[in-house]
This record gives C-alpha cells, sequence and structure tokens, in this order.
C-alpha cells in the first residue's frame, strides 16, 4: 500500500491537513479556497515563484498561460489527469483528495487565459468520480466537462489531450501546431498538469507559500510512498528516508529523466541541479534500484515497457523502441552481438526528437542515461563479462507500476457561500 509522508519544515500545502480523507468543499473554503482574486495580481505572482509545469516538460507557468491568451480567440483551458507514467501516482491523488484545490486552480488558470471551457481529463475512476463530486459541491462558473481516458504512457501527451476531447483517439499529432496555438476545436488551449493547477490555487489563497514537489518514491522491496517535499531536497535524503543508501542507481523522474549512479544521489531536486546531472524532474518519480540489483537490466525493463507502450503511429518510434528494447534484453540475456554497444550509442542520439510525442525521446534518453552512468557495467554486459544477468530471468516490465495512496472518501453538509 502506498503510504502518504512530508519531509517539509511546517505545513505540508498540497498534502494538506488530511491527506487520507477527501477534501470537501466547506473544508477547502474555510482553509482560504475559492477567494476572489485579480487574475493578473495572480500572474505575478506566478512568474516571482518561478513556478514550472510538472506534469514533466517543466515549462514556465506564467509564460503558458499568457500564451494562451495572446493567441487569439476565446481559449479553452484542461485539467490533465492522465498521469501516463506508471511510477507517479501524485495527479490521481490530487484529484481523489483535494478536488477542489485542482478545481480552484484550473478555474483561475481559466480567468487568466479569459477561457469560455474548461475539460478535466482522466484516467482514474475515483479520481473522475471525485472531480465530478466537486463539481456538484461547487458548480463552476465556466462550463467544465469530465473526459474519461484509458491508462496508457502516451494518453497524457498534451495533443493526445486535445485528440481525445475532439473526439479522437488518446493518441499524439504531429507538431506545429501545439495546443496553445490550435488545441480543442481549434482554438488556443491550455493544457496544464494537475499538480500545477493545484500550485497556482495554493499561491492564490497565500502567496508566501513554500515551494514544494510532490514525490512518487518507490523501488524493490520499498512500500512506496507519496512525498512532500521542499524543493531543492536531494536524492540522498530521500534514499536515506527509504533506507536505500547503497543503492546501485536511480531512475528519476520516471521514464524520461534516465538512471543516475551513486554519485547522483548528491543531486538536489531543482531544474538547474537535474540539467547539470544529465536528468529531469519529469513527473516527480523516483524509483530506487535494491544493493546487488543491476542498472543494465532496469534500463531493459524500461525500454521493454516503453516499447509496449508505443502507439504504433510513427514508424521510427515503432523500430526505434523496439530496436532498443531488444538490443537491451540481449545484454541482459547474454546473447549480445559484439556492435550492440556502438548501435546503442548512436540510437541513443539519433532517434531524439523523431517521433510525434515524448516516447521515442524517453527510450533514448534512457538508453544514452545507463552508457553516461554505467557505460563500463553495460560493456561488460555486451561483451559476456557480467555474471550478475547471464540468466533466463524474465524482465518485469511491470516493475514501475505504483497504486494510488488510499483516501476515504467523506460526505460534508454544503454550506459555505459560493
Amino acid at each position: 500500500m502506498t503510504q502518504i509522508h512530508s519531509l517539509m519544515p511546517g505545513s505540508a500545502p498540497l498534502l494538506g491537513e488530511r491527506p487520507d480523507r477527501r477534501e470537501a468543499r466547506d473544508a477547502y473554503w474555510h482553509a482560504g479556497g475559492y477567494r476572489d482574486l485579480s487574475p493578473d495580481l495572480l500572474v505575478n505572482r506566478i512568474k516571482a515563484a518561478g513556478l514550472r509545469g510538472r506534469g514533466g516538460a517543466g515549462f514556465p507557468a506564467a509564460a503558458k498561460l499568457l500564451a494562451v491568451r495572446a493567441a487569439g480567440s476565446v481559449p479553452v483551458v484542461v485539467a490533465n489527469g492522465g498521469e501516463g507514467e506508471p511510477g507517479s501516482v501524485k495527479d490521481r491523488w490530487l484529484m481523489r483528495a483535494r478536488p477542489h484545490l485542482v478545481l480552484d486552480g484550473m478555474l483561475r488558470a481559466a480567468d487568466i487565459t479569459r477561457a469560455a471551457r474548461c475539460y478535466v481529463y482522466v484516467a482514474d475512476d475515483e479520481a473522475a468520480e471525485s472531480m465530478r463530486r466537486a463539481l456538484a459541491e461547487r458548480e463552476p462558473y465556466v462550463p467544465t466537462q469530465i473526459v474519461r481516458v484509458a491508462h496508457t504512457y502516451v494518453a497524457g501527451e498534451e495533443t493526445a489531450v486535445v485528440r481525445r476531447i475532439n473526439g479522437g483517439p488518446a493518441l499524439p499529432t504531429a507538431k506545429p501546431p501545439r495546443p496553445f496555438e490550435s488545441g480543442v476545436d481549434g482554438v488556443p488551449t491550455l493544457v496544464a498538469n494537475v499538480e500545477t493547477l493545484a500550485r497556482i490555487a495554493l499561491l492564490a489563497a497565500r502567496p508566501q507559500t513554500p515551494d514544494s514537489l510532490l514525490l512518487t518514491v518507490s523501488g524493490p522491496g520499498l512500500e512506496p510512498e507519496l512525498v512532500e517535499a521542499p524543493v531543492g531536497t536531494s536524492l540522498q535524503a530521500l534514499a536515506y528516508r527509504a533506507d536505500r543508501l547503497g543503492t546501485p542507481g536511480v531512475l528519476m523522474g520516471g521514464m524520461f529523466g534516465g538512471i543516475l549512479d551513486p554519485r547522483g544521489l548528491r543531486t538536489e531536486l531543482e531544474a538547474a541541479a537535474l540539467t547539470a546531472a544529465g536528468s529531469a524532474l519529469g513527473c516527480g518519480a523516483v524509483h530506487f534500484l535494491a544493493p546487488g540489483e543491476c542498472p543494465v537490466a532496469l534500463a531493459a525493463e524500461g525500454l521493454a515497457f516503453l516499447a509496449d507502450e508505443s502507439s504504433r503511429q510513427c514508424g521510427v518510434c515503432v523500430t526505434g523502441t523496439a530496436a532498443l528494447a531488444r538490443t537491451m534484453a540481449s545484454a541482459v540475456h547474454g546473447t549480445a552481438e559484439p556492435d550492440d554497444l556502438a548501435r546503442l550509442s548512436k540510437w541513443s542520439q539519433s532517434l531524439r526528437r523523431r517521433g510525434a510525442c515524448g516516447l521515442l525521446d524517453a527510450a533514448a534518453n534512457l538508453a544514452a542515461s545507463l552508457l553516461r552512468s554505467f557505460g563500463p557495467l553495460t560493456e561488460a554486459h555486451i561483451e559476456g563479462r557480467s555474471p550478475c544477468c547471464l540468466s533466463d530471468r524474465l524482465l518485469e516490465a511491470d516493475r514501475f507500476r505504483v497504486a494510488p495512496p488510499t483516501v476515504f472518501a467523506i460526505s460534508q453538509p454544503i454550506s459555505a457561500p459560493r
């Protein structure tokens, strides 16, 4: 069962007072939510806070909001709760436990962009029901619709979100145009991760709210945790809490952030530091290897997962992810060819930015990070000199999946002002 924990020195602004209980509208309103605030003042707060998107790309939130507002026509806002990364549970938890925080942030984004419609895009039954209750508890002043989607890796990609809302499959499309230029029904569309929207609502209520991150910490033999931590927390601090200081490596930020070796534990969870380490915050998923586990096998399992999750739309993605996965599996099973190391090195660079979405980039980044952090070990596997993986072991792509924490639904009377 996934546990919930705060590393914040004081209150945990995102986790709230009772993270195991669904927060109803009265409780949220009495805590300062849904208060009137000028959209322009809020934009200035978002800029001052340096808020970046928490869905993976990390784009400055204020710039994205203003780009949609300036794009012409009447825009649309989408709260993106697709959460395709298998090792992340934060977005589903936010919608299950703090639906009014998400709804408040979405409506404030609509005010800033001057949007006429909103959508809540969700791939989880409990999250969808919680958001429906929130919409009933506080009927929004902007027409809002919930859109359900199957839980797949690519379904949360912004063009896949737009395509699904427009009535098509939840599959990415080529860019340009990007959604902020032409999205739902051809109008400018803000596709914003639900944690980003939650942070916007917090800044509206309390401009001095400390910046924090929602992280999903997992790994073989670990009880998974949803952790709220201050920005700048080190991976070493997380490893210490999980009793994994002896880990041989960590998969950081989901598939896209790649694998770091033990030296990477000194990295702080902050954009510039992670970039310098060749990684990224991504969705905030942190997967520690167990002592004695093989990073090459971890990469092989990650690549097998990505190959399975390819939307099969781009030929280069289908062949590229399959080739990477097949080659890494051969390295694990002791059947690699002498030229495979050179092939992996070439593909890890040449396959970047070639697909319609980021899945192929994630696969290339995963291979590149393995070669960068564990080059000699990878070479030993390919040359058949590594005893740790020369076996008939099955690659377990499902090892990355984490279940959301349990959230108990509670019923409260609706009496606070609208």
